[in-house]
């Protein structure tokens, strides 16, 4: 397959990056990287203006982007980086291409972050109430609905697809499948919004993302993933996510207990 890839080399957020990439290109999946170090308008709108601009000067056909849940509700204009992932999903539907807005929950993947904690405390940590449920998606689920929109595209328009994961979990049911799935004990620890900032900022990242991370916590416990249509629901479940991903993660092989 390799054989097949054209390489070009240099940021995705540079202007004659994009410009050699795009030519001749009749399709794009686009993903932001995070960035700590800038705004959140800086790390998405910014970021994506280039290929926003690169994408009409080349007639790119069809565009699938990596976004977030919320819009519509109430929550969206004050959700930080979701809000920034909306106004980027804007500047990309007003390029004029067909669009597709993969909007998503929080990651599964997320939880990998706190394997370290898991194996040494029993213990992960997060801001949501601990009996909040919402959507929850594993991140080769997210890739697969990616892959169907660029190889059939018939599809025309702007539209946002949410993908959702089978299932609503709140934290207090995330640490009920770790158990099970680890063999060992599994809680949450809920930790405050002030909490959250400070350990941020603690690591240098910039004051303005870092309370955009914090707007987004906020506005996902007050419900902010709970708008969505909930039907259909398939893809991976937790605990299938757990056995395969996070249990090595923790224990060192799939096959530790």
């Amino acid at each position: 397959m390799r054989d097949r890839v054209e390489v070009i080399t240099g940021s995705h957020g540079d202007a004659d990056t994009v410009d050699r990439a795009f030519a001749g290109a009749d399709a794009v999946f686009w993903l932001v990287p995070p960035d700590g170090s800038r705004t959140p308008e800086q790390a998405w709108s910014g970021f994506t203006r280039p290929a926003a601009h690169a994408f009409a000067a080349h007639g790119v056909g069809h565009v699938v982007g990596v976004s977030a849940l919320g819009r519509g509700t109430p929550q969206a204009a004050h959700a930080g980086l979701v809000t920034a992932s909306l106004a980027m999903d804007d500047l990309i539907a007003g390029s004029g291409v067909a669009y597709r807005a993969l909007a998503n929950p929080s990651f599964f993947e997320n939880l990998l972050e706190e394997a370290d904690s898991i194996r040494e405390h029993g213990v992960f940590t997060d801001a949501a109430a601990p009996d909040r449920r919402a959507p929850m998606v594993a991140a080769a689920d997210i890739a697969a609905t990616a892959a169907g929109l660029l190889l059939d595209r018939s599809w025309t328009g702007v539209d946002s697809v949410p993908v959702l994961g089978p299932q609503d979990l709140s934290p207090d049911d995330l640490a009920r499948v770790m158990t099970e799935q680890l063999g060992r004990p599994v809680r949450y620890h809920r930790e405050t919004l002030d909490e959250m900032r400070a350990t941020m900022l603690g690591y240098g990242l910039d004051a303005r993302f870092v309370q955009a991370v914090v707007d987004m916590k906020r506005a996902k416990d007050e419900g902010l993933d709970a708008g969505a249509e909930h039907s259909p629901r398939t893809g991976t479940t937790f605990a299938q996510w757990c056995a395969r991903i996070l249990t090595p993660a923790v224990l060192g092989t799939a096959d530790a207990r």
